[in-house]
């Protein structure tokens, strides 16, 4: 056994489990050619690695108990929006990753698919859930005005990301009718609702979630910098990576999606932009 600060830990099972499921994530995409294997577990795999903890606490942390609830909250909320959409269907893979398959090539895209897309992003789902080993650590500490505070903020943000999706699911299943009736689509992309303040809600209240996450295990700990905290800086950098390919695509597809992107910000709404034509785009109905 190799010597390490996690060892004997339960984030140490956690971490296990998550090697033996990027392997086998890895294999999958291999088989299959679908690459969005990771995708499927994305909203599943951080409420098993808090239950982890929990039930090795016997569930007697209740600030452990809080941050489980909240996983599993999220993961409900995200495992139905996935399976609304189809998303648990072998073949219906994100359509950026053929996109990021064409722009490399078979070999380097298989390097990508190995180092960034099964182990990467699992690793990625460990770290911003990692935050619970802190608040494990210090299990005896009491809650705190902070914890209020972080479950607040996770579960408003919860409640935003809802919205916007159900949103963005309205205007997907009507631009499909329209379609189907031979109807002229007048607006592509979705530019209403919560989207008319930033071009990307539901990645933004994403990355504020697990942020606050993280603000329990700051209360935990009683100080501010930890490692845990490079889970949600990596959850940026990954949103940040992911939109952005989005974005190019939607470019080369829409014509007009340049003015939309120079008139409302990626992530984090501009207060004095509210109202501005610009932003205000309408969707068909």
């Amino acid at each position: 056994m190799i010597d390490h600060p996690l060892a004997g830990t339960p984030y140490e099972t956690a971490l296990e489990l998550c090697v033996v499921l990027a392997a086998v994530c890895w294999v999958l995409t291999l088989l299959t050619r679908d690459h969005s294997w990771v995708d499927r577990l994305w909203s599943i795999v951080p409420a098993v690695l808090c239950l982890i903890v929990a039930v090795d606490l016997g569930f007697d942390s209740p600030r452990v108990n809080i941050m489980t609830a909240l996983a599993v909250l999220w993961g409900l909320r995200l495992t139905y929006n996935l399976a609304l959409k189809g998303g648990y269907r072998v073949g219906r893979q994100d359509y950026r990753w053929t996109y990021v398959r064409e722009q490399l090539g078979a070999v380097k895209f298989q390097v990508v698919n190995l180092t960034f897309i099964a182990f990467g992003q699992i690793a990625i789902l460990w770290l911003f859930t990692s935050p619970i080993h802190q608040a494990w650590e210090h299990a005896e500490q009491p809650l705190g005005w902070l914890d209020a505070v972080a479950a607040v903020i996770f579960l408003l943000l919860l409640l935003t990301e809802t919205i916007a999706d159900a949103q963005m699911w309205r205007f997907q299943q009507n631009k499909k009718r329209l379609v189907s009736e031979g109807a002229e689509v007048r607006q592509p992309f979705m530019t209403g609702g919560l989207f008319r303040f930033c071009r990307h809600p539901s990645y933004a209240c994403e990355m504020g979630m697990w942020a606050a996450f993280y603000l329990f295990a700051v209360s935990g700990a009683s100080h501010i910098w930890h490692w845990t905290g490079l889970g949600c800086l990596a959850l940026v950098v990954l949103f940040l990576c992911a939109t952005r390919v989005g974005e190019r695509v939607s470019s080369e597809r829409y014509p007009g999606y340049g003015a939309y992107r120079a008139a409302v910000p990626m992530f984090v709404p501009n207060p004095f932009r509210f109202g501005r034509r610009a932003g205000a785009h309408s969707n068909p109905r």
